[in-house]
Protein backbone atom coordinates (compact mmCIF):
# COMPACT_ATOMS: atom_id res chain seq x y z
CA UNK A 1 0.00 0.00 0.00
CA UNK A 2 1.52 2.96 -0.77
CA UNK A 3 0.90 6.38 1.26
CA UNK A 4 -0.79 9.54 -0.30
CA UNK A 5 0.87 11.96 2.34
CA UNK A 6 0.09 14.98 0.55
CA UNK A 7 -3.80 13.95 1.77
CA UNK A 8 -3.01 12.49 5.09
CA UNK A 9 -0.60 15.27 6.56
CA UNK A 10 -1.46 19.12 6.84
CA UNK A 11 1.88 21.37 7.59
CA UNK A 12 1.76 24.62 9.45
CA UNK A 13 4.67 27.32 10.20
CA UNK A 14 5.07 28.49 13.48
CA UNK A 15 6.91 32.19 14.43
CA UNK A 16 9.85 31.96 16.34
CA UNK A 17 10.66 35.42 16.68
CA UNK A 18 10.74 38.19 19.40
CA UNK A 19 7.94 40.45 20.87
CA UNK A 20 7.46 43.24 18.26
CA UNK A 21 4.78 45.66 20.19
CA UNK A 22 3.25 46.14 22.96
CA UNK A 23 -0.24 47.86 22.70
CA UNK A 24 -1.56 49.87 26.20
CA UNK A 25 -4.92 51.17 26.86
CA UNK A 26 -5.14 54.50 28.99
CA UNK A 27 -7.32 55.22 31.65
CA UNK A 28 -6.92 51.94 34.34
CA UNK A 29 -3.76 50.95 32.40
CA UNK A 30 -0.85 53.63 32.14
CA UNK A 31 -3.28 56.54 33.69
CA UNK A 32 -5.69 56.76 35.73
CA UNK A 33 -5.46 54.30 38.41
CA UNK A 34 -9.11 53.19 38.93
CA UNK A 35 -10.06 54.11 35.80
CA UNK A 36 -11.84 56.91 37.43
CA UNK A 37 -12.82 59.81 34.49
CA UNK A 38 -15.22 58.41 32.37
CA UNK A 39 -16.69 56.49 35.50
CA UNK A 40 -17.38 59.88 37.00
CA UNK A 41 -18.51 61.86 34.18
CA UNK A 42 -21.31 59.01 33.17
CA UNK A 43 -22.54 58.97 36.46
CA UNK A 44 -23.11 63.03 36.12
CA UNK A 45 -24.60 62.40 32.76
CA UNK A 46 -27.09 60.25 33.77
CA UNK A 47 -28.19 62.67 37.21
CA UNK A 48 -28.24 65.15 35.02
CA UNK A 49 -30.96 63.34 32.90
CA UNK A 50 -32.86 62.61 36.05
CA UNK A 51 -32.05 59.11 36.19
CA UNK A 52 -28.76 58.63 38.87
CA UNK A 53 -26.83 55.57 38.07
CA UNK A 54 -24.13 54.07 40.74
CA UNK A 55 -20.47 53.97 39.68
CA UNK A 56 -21.25 50.29 39.65
CA UNK A 57 -23.60 50.65 36.82
CA UNK A 58 -21.39 53.34 35.20
CA UNK A 59 -18.46 50.59 34.88
CA UNK A 60 -20.49 47.71 33.25
CA UNK A 61 -19.92 48.70 29.43
CA UNK A 62 -16.47 50.01 30.21
CA UNK A 63 -13.85 50.21 27.19
CA UNK A 64 -16.50 51.01 24.55
CA UNK A 65 -16.81 53.46 22.31
CA UNK A 66 -18.22 56.55 24.96
CA UNK A 67 -21.49 56.93 23.01
CA UNK A 68 -22.29 53.23 22.58
CA UNK A 69 -21.33 53.30 26.34
CA UNK A 70 -24.05 55.68 27.31
CA UNK A 71 -26.41 53.41 24.71
CA UNK A 72 -25.31 49.90 26.95
CA UNK A 73 -26.05 51.64 30.62
CA UNK A 74 -29.50 52.66 28.71
CA UNK A 75 -29.95 48.50 28.64
CA UNK A 76 -28.65 47.51 32.00
CA UNK A 77 -32.56 46.44 33.39
CA UNK A 78 -32.11 48.31 36.49
CA UNK A 79 -30.89 51.54 34.78
CA UNK A 80 -33.82 51.23 32.20
CA UNK A 81 -36.72 50.65 35.11
CA UNK A 82 -35.52 53.76 36.64
CA UNK A 83 -35.75 56.05 33.40
CA UNK A 84 -39.28 54.50 32.54
CA UNK A 85 -40.47 55.53 35.81
CA UNK A 86 -38.84 58.95 35.24
CA UNK A 87 -39.83 59.41 32.23
CA UNK A 88 -42.63 57.24 31.32
CA UNK A 89 -40.91 55.51 28.08
CA UNK A 90 -37.66 53.32 27.35
CA UNK A 91 -34.71 55.55 26.79
CA UNK A 92 -34.39 56.44 22.93
CA UNK A 93 -31.33 56.95 20.34
CA UNK A 94 -32.28 60.67 21.31
CA UNK A 95 -32.02 60.39 24.55
CA UNK A 96 -28.44 58.46 23.90
CA UNK A 97 -27.02 61.29 21.48
CA UNK A 98 -28.66 64.15 23.75
CA UNK A 99 -26.32 62.39 27.06
CA UNK A 100 -23.51 61.65 24.70
CA UNK A 101 -23.21 65.80 23.63
CA UNK A 102 -23.22 66.59 27.28
CA UNK A 103 -20.98 64.20 28.13
CA UNK A 104 -17.94 65.11 25.73
CA UNK A 105 -17.65 68.68 27.07
CA UNK A 106 -17.88 67.40 30.84
CA UNK A 107 -15.35 64.83 29.88
CA UNK A 108 -12.49 66.86 28.43
CA UNK A 109 -13.51 69.44 31.14
CA UNK A 110 -12.46 66.58 34.09
CA UNK A 111 -9.57 64.47 32.30
CA UNK A 112 -6.66 66.01 33.49
CA UNK A 113 -7.65 65.76 37.24
CA UNK A 114 -7.38 61.97 36.67
CA UNK A 115 -3.80 62.02 34.42
CA UNK A 116 -1.68 60.95 36.92
CA UNK A 117 0.57 58.16 35.49
CA UNK A 118 0.27 54.87 37.61
CA UNK A 119 3.39 53.44 39.31
CA UNK A 120 5.82 51.36 37.60
CA UNK A 121 4.51 52.67 33.95
CA UNK A 122 7.76 54.84 33.04
CA UNK A 123 9.84 51.72 34.47
CA UNK A 124 7.82 49.05 32.14
CA UNK A 125 7.78 51.63 29.24
CA UNK A 126 11.39 52.25 29.72
CA UNK A 127 12.16 48.54 29.77
CA UNK A 128 9.92 47.44 26.57
CA UNK A 129 12.18 50.54 24.47
CA UNK A 130 15.75 48.60 25.77
CA UNK A 131 14.68 45.38 24.14
CA UNK A 132 13.69 47.34 20.93
CA UNK A 133 10.02 46.58 21.49
CA UNK A 134 7.36 49.09 19.46
CA UNK A 135 4.49 50.74 21.44
CA UNK A 136 1.12 51.14 20.38
CA UNK A 137 -2.31 52.23 22.52
CA UNK A 138 -5.31 52.47 21.67
CA UNK A 139 -8.46 54.46 24.02
CA UNK A 140 -12.40 54.35 23.98
CA UNK A 141 -12.07 57.86 24.00
CA UNK A 142 -12.41 60.32 20.68
CA UNK A 143 -10.10 62.38 19.53
CA UNK A 144 -10.03 65.22 21.47
CA UNK A 145 -10.10 63.70 24.89
CA UNK A 146 -7.47 61.27 23.43
CA UNK A 147 -5.47 64.48 22.82
CA UNK A 148 -5.46 66.11 26.40
CA UNK A 149 -4.42 62.25 27.99
CA UNK A 150 -0.94 62.57 25.34
CA UNK A 151 -0.51 66.01 26.47
CA UNK A 152 -0.84 65.14 30.04
CA UNK A 153 1.15 62.06 29.08
CA UNK A 154 3.77 63.33 27.30
CA UNK A 155 4.94 65.58 30.66
CA UNK A 156 5.31 63.08 33.24
CA UNK A 157 7.36 61.33 30.06
CA UNK A 158 5.21 58.99 28.25
CA UNK A 159 5.23 59.24 24.53
CA UNK A 160 3.82 56.25 22.50
CA UNK A 161 4.62 55.16 18.94
CA UNK A 162 1.15 55.26 17.61
CA UNK A 163 -2.06 55.99 19.55
CA UNK A 164 -6.09 55.39 17.92
CA UNK A 165 -8.98 56.04 19.84
CA UNK A 166 -12.60 54.89 19.00
CA UNK A 167 -13.21 58.00 16.84
CA UNK A 168 -10.70 56.82 14.55
CA UNK A 169 -12.06 53.22 13.69
CA UNK A 170 -15.43 52.21 12.10
CA UNK A 171 -16.04 49.87 15.14
CA UNK A 172 -14.70 50.57 18.78
CA UNK A 173 -13.53 47.19 21.43
CA UNK A 174 -14.53 44.44 21.20
CA UNK A 175 -13.50 44.78 17.58
CA UNK A 176 -10.05 44.88 16.31
CA UNK A 177 -10.22 47.59 14.76
CA UNK A 178 -7.64 49.84 16.71
CA UNK A 179 -5.13 47.36 17.81
CA UNK A 180 -5.15 46.57 13.64
CA UNK A 181 -4.52 50.17 13.03
CA UNK A 182 -1.51 50.36 15.47
CA UNK A 183 0.00 47.85 13.62
CA UNK A 184 -0.68 49.08 10.46
CA UNK A 185 1.08 52.35 11.63
CA UNK A 186 4.15 50.94 12.91
CA UNK A 187 4.60 48.46 10.48
CA UNK A 188 4.37 45.52 12.99
CA UNK A 189 4.30 41.79 11.85
CA UNK A 190 3.44 39.08 12.18
CA UNK A 191 0.31 39.54 14.66
CA UNK A 192 1.94 36.59 16.87
CA UNK A 193 4.45 39.19 18.00
CA UNK A 194 1.76 41.80 19.41
CA UNK A 195 0.78 42.15 22.72
CA UNK A 196 -2.16 43.63 24.07
CA UNK A 197 -2.55 45.05 27.39
CA UNK A 198 -5.73 46.53 29.15
CA UNK A 199 -7.82 46.15 32.17
CA UNK A 200 -11.28 46.07 30.87
CA UNK A 201 -12.83 42.90 30.01
CA UNK A 202 -13.66 44.43 26.19
CA UNK A 203 -10.51 45.51 26.11
CA UNK A 204 -9.28 41.97 26.41
CA UNK A 205 -11.28 41.03 23.67
CA UNK A 206 -10.26 43.26 21.64
CA UNK A 207 -6.39 41.99 21.67
CA UNK A 208 -7.87 38.37 21.17
CA UNK A 209 -9.98 38.95 18.28
CA UNK A 210 -6.69 40.83 16.61
CA UNK A 211 -4.71 37.67 17.16
CA UNK A 212 -2.44 39.34 19.88
CA UNK A 213 -1.10 38.02 23.40
CA UNK A 214 -3.84 39.44 25.68
CA UNK A 215 -2.75 40.59 29.27
CA UNK A 216 -5.37 41.60 31.46
CA UNK A 217 -5.00 44.25 34.16
CA UNK A 218 -6.98 43.20 37.31
CA UNK A 219 -6.47 45.74 39.94
CA UNK A 220 -5.61 49.10 38.40
CA UNK A 221 -8.38 49.77 36.39
CA UNK A 222 -12.04 49.34 35.78
CA UNK A 223 -12.31 46.21 37.68
CA UNK A 224 -11.73 46.94 41.20
CA UNK A 225 -12.30 51.10 40.25
CA UNK A 226 -10.97 52.73 43.27
CA UNK A 227 -8.22 55.46 43.31
CA UNK A 228 -4.56 54.31 44.42
CA UNK A 229 -4.67 55.77 47.91
CA UNK A 230 -8.19 53.62 48.36
CA UNK A 231 -6.71 50.66 47.47
CA UNK A 232 -3.48 51.18 49.44
CA UNK A 233 -5.74 51.57 52.16
CA UNK A 234 -7.38 48.11 51.96
CA UNK A 235 -6.60 45.46 53.97
CA UNK A 236 -4.40 42.43 52.42
CA UNK A 237 -7.82 40.03 52.98
CA UNK A 238 -9.79 43.02 50.85
CA UNK A 239 -7.51 43.65 48.62
CA UNK A 240 -6.81 39.19 47.84
CA UNK A 241 -10.98 39.16 47.42
CA UNK A 242 -11.05 41.52 44.84
CA UNK A 243 -7.99 39.52 42.78
CA UNK A 244 -10.10 36.59 43.68
CA UNK A 245 -12.59 37.81 41.70
CA UNK A 246 -11.26 39.89 39.20
CA UNK A 247 -8.78 37.39 37.98
CA UNK A 248 -11.19 34.22 37.22
CA UNK A 249 -13.12 36.69 35.08
CA UNK A 250 -10.46 37.78 32.89
CA UNK A 251 -8.88 33.98 32.63
CA UNK A 252 -12.54 33.13 31.35
CA UNK A 253 -12.93 35.93 28.89
CA UNK A 254 -9.55 34.80 27.39
CA UNK A 255 -6.66 36.75 28.62
CA UNK A 256 -3.57 35.01 28.72
CA UNK A 257 -2.05 36.74 31.75
CA UNK A 258 -3.74 38.30 34.30
CA UNK A 259 -1.71 40.95 36.69
CA UNK A 260 -2.21 43.70 39.28
CA UNK A 261 -1.19 46.39 37.09
CA UNK A 262 1.52 47.42 34.67
CA UNK A 263 4.51 47.53 37.02
CA UNK A 264 3.89 43.27 37.01
CA UNK A 265 4.00 43.02 33.34
CA UNK A 266 7.24 42.17 32.31
CA UNK A 267 8.00 38.70 33.26
CA UNK A 268 4.36 38.00 31.32
CA UNK A 269 6.58 39.18 28.47
CA UNK A 270 9.65 37.06 29.36
CA UNK A 271 7.26 34.19 29.03
CA UNK A 272 5.50 34.96 26.07
CA UNK A 273 9.12 35.49 24.58
CA UNK A 274 9.90 31.52 25.93
CA UNK A 275 6.80 30.23 24.78
CA UNK A 276 6.91 32.22 21.24
CA UNK A 277 10.59 30.54 20.69
CA UNK A 278 9.04 26.95 21.24
CA UNK A 279 6.39 28.27 18.02
CA UNK A 280 3.24 28.69 20.58
CA UNK A 281 0.59 31.02 19.34
CA UNK A 282 -1.73 33.42 21.16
Amino acid sequence: MQFTHEREFTYSRAYRGPVRCVIFDWAGTTMDFGCMAPAVVFCKVFEKAGVPISLEEARIPMGAHKKVHIGLICEIPSVRRRWVDKHGNEPTQADVDRMFADFVPMQEACLSDYSQLIPGTLEVLAECRKRGYKIGSTSGYLPGMLAINQADAKRQGYVPDATFGAGDVPRGRPFAHMVLRNIIELDVSPVQSVVKVDDTLTGIEEGLNAGCWAIGLAISGNEVGVPLDEWNAFSDEVKQKHRDRIYPTMYQRGAHYVIDSIADLIPCLDDIEVRLKRGEKP
